[in-house]
């Protein structure tokens, strides 16, 4: 079965300021692809930019898209939205700013799966260029 006419809001328990993502490009078996802009709601945010640091909660949103989606699909559209641990097992950084309205896409697959564990790798990209690069990992308590 397979969902129709899903939003953000159906994938992910974040709200207010806490949500980044923007937009779902991707949504595969194992993986997903958004699009996110960054405003001035967005944590860390000083006025003109914000801390490359934010990228990888970008990431984990990006997990958690595919994450909800695959909840979707086992049980339903009104299934309970469990948020998930993130630990950071490594991230690299390649810039250290991000501007105001600056598109962001971001890039997670998951590279192992057992139970409510998950080890994603993920990418986050400006203007084609890698500008963070981490491996997390995501545990949903019961």
């Amino acid at each position: 079965m397979e969902p129709v006419d899903i939003g953000i809001d159906d994938l992910l328990p974040h709200r207010g300021r806490m949500k980044l993502v923007d937009e779902i490009l991707e949504l595969a078996e194992g993986r997903a692809r958004t699009r996110s802009i960054v405003t001035p709601a967005w944590p860390f945010f000083d006025g003109t930019s914000v801390n490359a640091l934010i990228l990888v909660e970008l990431l984990a949103q990006t997990a958690g898209i595919h994450n909800g989606w695959t909840r979707i699909l086992k049980n339903g559209l009104d299934s309970e939205k469990k948020g998930w641990l993130v630990g950071i097992k490594k991230a690299e950084f390649f810039m250290e700013r991000i501007p105001l309205h600056t598109p962001v896409i971001a890039y997670a697959e998951n590279h192992f799966e057992y139970d409510n564990f998950r080890e994603v790798g993920g990418t986050a990209e400006i203007n084609g260029v890698i500008a963070a690069r981490a491996t997390l990992q995501l545990f949903q308590p019961d």
